[in-house]
């Protein structure tokens, strides 16, 4: 645990160093931005396994950190350091995705408890499972949005995704235009549109006219069904 490689993003070059040298003895690797730019392109483009955040950095603040770093790394720990301790910072720092809180100033010996104590509950945290939706030898890959057909990958469109993600949630369920206008669109159906069959013509040409077996039924008068079952 030791040898983890720590981001260290502080715009006061004398703590930075002070930490920097605290971690080193302790057997760290670390890297140092003075400031939200530099933090930014670091902590994006560089595998850390731990990310020390001052709060009042240049260009960006601590808490826009954060929540950048969050969008693409939910795993990775953050520590934030700050002179302010009021409950309302340490609520917006917690809001922004930090796991830990360290009022300035601090001794070194403090702040390798708490990173110790993040990486070991880093490393216990599992690897979420990929979620895979499945129907007969249909596979819908959530997280890299990927649709494979009896091992053939098909390219769609952002809305002809939506539309099959939420068919496959609601497998063997009808369901009416008025619902899929709804909760794929986020519109009211309009009796005078074909929107909703127009993609799902989109959806079976690209998914389900060369496959077997067929997964979009059609429910006249009542929308579609998506199934395996040819009933």
């Amino acid at each position: 645990m030791e040898s983890a490689k720590i981001l260290i993003v502080e715009d006061e070059p004398k703590v930075a160093a002070f930490i920097k040298k605290g971690l080193e003895e302790y057997g760290f690797s670390t890297e140092i931005a003075y400031d939200g730019l530099i933090g930014k392109a670091l902590a994006l483009t560089n595998d850390f396994q731990l990310i020390i955040l001052d709060l009042n950095l240049p260009h960006i603040n601590g808490f826009q950190l954060c929540k950048i770093v969050r969008e693409v790394n939910t795993k990775v720990p953050i520590l934030m350091l700050t002179a302010l301790g009021g409950i309302d910072e340490k609520t917006q720092g917690f809001e922004a995705g930090a796991d830990d809180y360290l009022l300035k100033p601090f001794e070194v010996k403090e702040l390798i408890l708490r990173i110790k104590a993040l990486l070991k509950r880093s490393n216990e945290m599992p690897s979420p499972m990929p979620e895979i939706l499945k129907l007969a030898n249909l596979e819908l890959h959530k997280d890299e949005m990927i649709v494979i057909r009896a091992g053939e990958k098909i390219e769609l469109s952002a809305k002809e995704y939506k539309l099959l993600e939420y068919m496959i949630t609601n497998k063997d369920k009808v369901l009416s235009r008025l619902e899929l206008s709804d909760k794929v669109w986020g519109i009211k159906f309009d009796s005078g549109t074909n929107v909703v069959d127009v993609y799902m013509n989109f959806l079976r040409k690209k998914m389900d006219n060369n496959f077997e077996p067929k997964l979009i039924h059609t429910r006249i008068g009542l929308g579609y069904v998506f199934s395996d079952s040819q009933d």
